[in-house]
């Protein structure tokens, strides 16, 4: 696997967190409804997320494979909230209106970028190497599609827009130097795409996804593209090698099992069902010939909330 023996965790609230919030606010842009990522981390819906997260991590962290060091949630509401003892944090300020750099603090020789919407299946060993990145790819990623628009700041002489991987940010594993490297960049780039309007409009609620794929090929950080990072059900149905369930995806089902996706179903799992109250324990199991990465979801968010102390409270 990659050189060091341990990667840190920075937990990222939905899709970039602290450079998210810098990006939304320095912009003076109206905030959507239906972006996650300007949900404050102390949030009821992005807490209970975290907490669930971070019970599964504890649990794999020393488990076999396993080259998993420390877990950071980043708390970009400038101020401590209750569960600072439960879950190792960072209180990140909001940089004033007009600052185009971002510092980031790291620690070790390699970093994973996660969100609170994540549940570590096993323990994760450090899938980066020879200096590349590793990401999950993403099927709406679309570098080719848009190379007009990505042409404003990925220069031709920068190479094929085909350096620009499929990514995001999350789920990533990446090397200290690179993204201390990538930060700023990324930050500067996803600014002037929010400023745009024709960026704006072309990549929407994926606009600092593009940001962090473009400012990684800028300083030539290439990725390997590994499907095998993580599953989101219901579209993924079994958990087989991955690492993490992404549970982005509402869950829909009849009590046959048939996937209802887009209607509510008369069995459902969707998180946003629990954006201003946490889930309770002991969720209902699926009925029967429901697929594997849901049962597996919802068996792995009740053994939290079973174990996870006050718990409700």
């Amino acid at each position: 696997m990659g050189c060091g023996n341990f990667f840190f965790i920075v937990l990222i609230t939905f899709s970039v967190a602290l450079i998210t919030y810098n990006i939304l606010i320095s912009a003076n842009a109206p905030l959507k409804q239906d972006l996650p990522a300007v949900t404050a981390s102390d949030s009821v819906y992005n807490t209970w997320q975290c907490r669930v997260m971070y019970y599964w991590y504890k649990k794999h962290k020393d488990g076999p494979n396993s080259e998993m060091g420390g877990f950071t949630r980043i708390l970009h509401s400038g101020k401590p909230d209750k569960f600072m003892e439960e879950i190792p944090t960072f209180i990140a300020q909001p940089l004033p209106a007009g600052m185009d750099q971002v510092c980031v603090l790291l620690k070790f020789g390699y970093i994973l970028m996660a969100e609170p919407d994540h549940i570590i299946v096993k323990p994760i060993p450090n899938l980066s190497k020879d200096g590349l990145g590793a990401a999950f790819p993403f099927f709406y990623i679309e570098p080719r599609k848009y190379e007009s628009v990505l042409r404003k700041y990925f220069p031709e002489d920068k190479g094929p827009i085909t350096n620009i991987d499929p990514i995001g940010n999350s789920s990533v594993i990446i090397g200290k130097e690179s993204l201390k490297k990538i930060a700023p960049t990324w930050m500067n780039v996803s600014l002037a795409m929010k400023k745009d309007p024709e960026t704006d409009k072309a990549f929407g609620w994926v606009l600092e996804m593009y940001g962090y794929a473009v400012s990684s090929a800028l300083h030539g950080v290439g990725n390997i593209l590994y499907k095998d990072f993580m599953i989101q059900p219901p579209w993924d149905t079994e958990v087989g090698k991955k690492f993490i369930i992404h549970y982005t995806y509402g869950c829909d089902y009849d009590m046959k099992g048939k996937l209802t996706y887009g209607k509510i179903g008369e069995w459902r799992f969707d998180k946003r069902s629990y954006d201003n109250a946490i889930p309770p324990r002991n969720l209902p199991l699926p009925p029967p010939g429901v697929p594997e990465s849901v049962v597996t979801l919802v068996k792995m968010v009740n053994e939290a909330t079973a174990n996870i102390p006050n718990w409700g409270s």
